[in-house]
């Protein structure tokens, strides 16, 4: 090979997609490059004129521009144009002008048709769609995963063993030891289609037997509604097993019927999902109520680190491990509540303990503070019963912070007198946020809008969340205003799309993916989803909400789920490799310490963001809302 070939092949081996070629193919290529020489501010390609080559940038830069004479993209050494012409009758439909002195290599239609049909890789490349690189690694990485791919129908093995009302509790234990079941359905033929569960009217189980039969002496003959279980938790025969484990956690309950076309074809249990799942983070979950103290608690929580390794070595998505740690962590708050109320007694008055921010949204990862409130009841009086529930908070607040949940910094905790309010207060503090939304408010509305009750009265966040939704949306300042502060945090692309670190300080040459990335893109999605009136916490939920609304443009909602995957991977990886060093893990990656096509995904994931941002401010600055 000529030494100019050589140094083709050198350098495209460096960058996308050619670094994923062989060696022969690669030498191949570089064997039919030209090179071409432009001059700053010249003309590279003008529109619908023939074009023959895919253009690689050597040295130098340039700009693309749409039809309309608007900027499209810039771009600079190791970057491809062209592509969209040779797939498109052979016509220029993105004019080039040189930047600045520009050396191209030009690879010839033939060669990168024929490249195109040998390597996968290399065609998907250059897909028609802009974003498709970034889809395919998402998808790469869900397919990669069993968790997300398996129902809850395929763990069934037999199907339910059922009786009717008229059942006594006697016979109710006669057919669950002939049958070796733990738990029986309580259907009623009789009962007219309401809902989903049709006549699915309770369960009984071995626990029920225990408690409501056995343990208050209750007559064999007792009948069977009078023991069993009314407030049915249900699943749809195509849900995953990993929603049917997060469910069962979050309400506590020990088994899950499973309907297709609104009738039972089975039970699942803890138990059979414990057997199908090696997954600690149920047994973690499990244990975290056993512990008979905060100090306790403290050396149990020392092992959730490794917990969190092992999903992200499990290849765990991003959104089931947000929602597996949130779990977790609401946990630990549960079990504290109930040490807490061990110690001072039962409540004065009911309340509601909140999760607010990452833990609300199902979106918490290793590295979190704790953000949490309080909902009194309205009957609260702060001259009697103020006492116990700052004790309470205290209690609840040093346990999170002995548990490696840290307190807030800006002080968003239930220890602070503000962020204890009843009901019709919250409600009254929520409306003077979005009826008067300034910088304060604009903060606070960006961390309590996203808020879930964790212990108590938790009917009373669903009932905040509605007020917000409803109330958010027909306020169009408020939305107007929340966009702008959604523009504050920028995704760390410089003027050519490359990476902007930061220059001094612990974390120099780095990216902090929190504050630059996974964080701005939840901003713009609440702002649509508030939009649209949406009830949904978690972002991924909350875009499914926006996409069933149709107010965004075709396929932007789904860039900014990939986006908002990819990024929250990246992160998560960087999270548990740092974990596994022996390292305080952080937010903060170097790009030079990733691979080529982890960077160009990431930098594609940060164009989707600049773009949404883009798009939010032409929505609230310009009088142009979606509707």
């Amino acid at each position: 090979m000529q030494v100019e070939q050589l140094e083709i092949a050198n350098f495209l081996q460096e960058h996308s997609p050619f670094d994923e070629l062989p060696e022969d193919a690669l030498n191949r290529l570089a064997s039919s490059v030209e090179v071409a020489y432009y001059r700053a501010d010249s003309d590279i390609l003008k529109f619908a004129e023939p074009i023959q080559d895919l253009y690689v940038i050597r040295s130098g830069s340039v700009e693309t521009y749409r039809r309309s004479g608007k900027l499209y993209n810039r771009l600079d050494e190791g970057n491809c144009f062209g592509q969209m012409g040779l797939m498109m009758n052979r016509r220029v439909r993105f004019p080039v002008k040189a930047l600045e002195d520009t050396l191209l290599y030009c690879i010839p239609v033939d060669i990168y048709n024929q490249f195109c049909d040998e390597f996968d890789d290399f065609a998907e490349f250059f897909g028609s769609d802009e974003n498709a690189s970034l889809r395919s690694a998402v998808n790469n990485q869900q397919d990669a995963n069993d968790l997300t791919t398996v129902k809850i129908a395929s763990l069934l093995a037999r199907e339910p063993v059922t009786l009717p009302t008229n059942a006594t509790v006697k016979q109710a234990a006669e057919v669950m030891t002939e049958e070796r079941v733990s738990s029986v359905l309580i259907v009623d033929e009789y009962k007219e289609v309401e809902d989903d569960t049709r006549q699915l009217v309770g369960i009984i189980t071995d626990r029920d037997l225990r408690k409501r039969v056995l343990a208050v002496g209750l007559p064999l003959d007792t009948n069977i509604c009078e023991a069993m279980s009314e407030e049915l938790m249900v699943m749809d025969h195509n849900a995953y097993v990993f929603e049917a484990t997060l469910t069962m956690l979050r309400f506590n309950v020990h088994h899950l019927p499973i309907m297709k076309k609104r009738k039972p074809i089975g039970v699942v249990s803890l138990s059979d999902i414990v057997r199908h799942e090696s997954q600690s983070s149920i047994l973690f979950v499990r244990g975290i109520f056993t512990q008979p103290s905060v100090h306790d608690l403290a050396q149990y929580a020392k092992d959730l680190p490794s917990v969190f390794v092992r999903m992200v070595n499990e290849d765990a998505n991003s959104h089931m491990i947000g929602s597996a740690m949130a779990v977790i962590g609401r946990s630990f708050k549960q079990r504290l509540l109930e040490l807490a109320e061990e110690e001072l007694g039962p409540p004065p008055v009911p309340y509601c303990f909140l999760a607010l921010g990452s833990m609300a949204r199902d979106e918490q990862l290793v590295v979190t503070d704790q953000d949490n409130a309080l909902i009194l009841s309205n009957e609260f009086d702060a001259e009697q019963h103020n006492e116990y529930f700052a004790r309470l908070s205290k209690f609840v607040s040093d346990g999170l912070n002995a548990c490696g949940y840290i307190y807030c910094s800006g002080d968003i905790m239930a220890t602070n007198p503000k962020w204890r309010m009843t009901l019709d207060q919250w409600k009254e503090q929520f409306s003077e946020w979005i009826e008067q939304p300034n910088p304060e408010a604009l903060l606070n509305s960006s961390i309590f809008f996203d808020l879930d009750g964790v212990w108590g009265r938790t009917k009373w966040a669903a009932k905040l969340q509605s007020f917000i939704a409803d109330k958010a949306q027909e306020n169009r300042l408020f939305l107007s205003a929340l966009a702008r502060n959604a523009l504050n945090r920028t995704p760390p692309l410089g003027f050519f799309k490359g990476f902007v670190m930061e220059q001094d300080g612990k974390h120099r040459k780095s990216i902090n993916l929190k504050r630059r990335g996974t964080a701005p893109l939840s901003d713009v999605i609440r702002v649509h989803a508030l939009a649209v009136a949406s009830r949904s916490q978690n972002s991924f939920e909350r875009i499914q909400d926006i996409m069933d609304a149709n107010i965004l443009p075709p396929g932007k909602a789904q860039d900014m789920s990939d986006a908002l995957e990819y990024i929250s991977m990246v992160r998560i990886r960087h999270q548990a490799l740092t974990i596994e060093a022996g390292e305080e893990p952080d937010n903060n990656i170097e790009p030079d310490k990733l691979s080529s096509f982890e960077r160009r995904n990431l930098k594609e994931a940060f164009q989707v963001l600049d773009k949404a941002q883009s798009f939010l401010k032409f929505c609230y600055h310009s009088q142009n809302r979606p509707r």
